[in-house]
């Protein structure tokens, strides 16, 4: 696949998670395999005021390339010159324009998944956007407010029209959220509506549903969120699958080695008091299903330091049955 110029090995990508998706994990994920990582949501007011907080949003490693950088704002001024700072700063290969997220923070600000009401603000934006930056530019938008889809057409529709690059479909409503079942159908809609790369996302939680969603849709690619929350293998075996037709199962052995890596990885860029406060939640995604995970993650609660946690890591994983690579359940239905 290619996105303007830049060629992409796979057909995944790891969606843009807040809070979730910075540098350690997308270097986990990536380090699994899988073909597009993206950054948490970037402001555009944040980085015209050289907010350092937003900036370090944009930290990157050449170990995760290709990386798709996602702004998101209201104003067309504010949104060019974010663009122009991330291609300067040289950490993106894509800059992709959220115009999905449903966060109520976000939509009082006009952006996000508000931007699907206001068809012209929305090609202004893009318009401006699209002048300042020469970078593989993509958008990632929902179905809109109501269940008709239309906004998504239009908006898709108008977004080629103005040289965007790809395009992202997550196939919910507004007040959807993540509720609900995610409308594969309006995915196909758009893809025999334009010509660009098109990316489908939602309900995605095993490599079967990847290769279903691409064979009712024909979309180009997959996006992946959550699940890869809790197997970072999952985009490198639907890869894996769609090349092949077989993936081989990641088993307890091979998750726990991850949680290690994301352990070392978290507190070496965070420093070791909050990657303590950020590993509590986070290595309870990994042991979804595992017999004795909820008394882990209650252990986990108390995390004090790396050794701790390693510690932790290591009694569980010793107090499982011995089918160290028996698949485990990383369901998310």
């Amino acid at each position: 696949m290619k996105i303007k110029n830049l060629k992409i090995e796979g057909k995944t990508f790891l969606a843009p998670l807040a809070g979730i998706t910075n540098l350690p994990f997308r270097r986990l994920v990536k380090g699994c395999g899988c073909g597009v990582v993206c950054s948490e949501m970037v402001s555009a007011k944040g980085i015209f005021y050289d907010s350092e907080k937003t900036l370090t949003l944009m930290a990157s490693c050449e170990e995760e390339k290709p990386l798709s950088v996602q702004i998101f704002g209201a104003d067309p001024e504010s949104m060019a010159h974010a663009a122009g700072v991330v291609e300067q700063t040289g950490s993106a290969d894509i800059l992709d324009i959220n115009f999905g997220c449903s966060v109520k923070k976000v939509i009082k600000q006009g952006a996000g998944v508000a931007l699907m009401k206001e068809p012209e603000l929305s090609r202004r934006i893009i318009r401006a956007v699209r002048r300042a930056t020469c970078l593989p530019f993509t958008i990632k938008i929902r179905s809109g407010w109501d269940r008709s889809g239309g906004q998504a057409l239009d908006l898709a529709r108008m977004a080629e029209e103005e040289g965007v690059d790809g395009l992202v479909i997550h196939p919910r409503t507004a007040s959807q959220g993540f509720k609900g079942r995610s409308d594969w159908d309006l995915i196909r809609q758009i893809k025999e509506k334009i010509s660009i790369p098109v990316i489908g996302n939602g309900d995605i939680n095993s490599v079967e549903d990847a290769a279903r969603m691409i064979s009712q849709t024909g979309c180009d690619g997959v996006m992946i969120g959550r699940a890869a929350m809790a197997d970072p293998f999952l985009p490198s075996r639907v890869d894996e699958f769609l090349a092949t037709g077989t993936y081989p199962r990641s088993g307890t052995k091979e998750i726990f080695e991850k949680m290690e890596e994301l352990t070392r990885m978290v507190v070496e860029y965070f420093g070791e008091g909050p990657a303590c406060k950020m590993l509590r939640g986070r290595l309870s995604w990994f042991v979804k299903g595992l017999p004795g995970s909820s008394s882990f993650r209650r252990e986990l609660s108390g995390i004090q330091s790396q050794a701790h946690a390693l510690e932790l890591i290591l009694s569980f994983r010793q107090s499982l049955p011995k089918e160290e690579d028996r698949p485990a359940d990383h369901s998310f239905s």
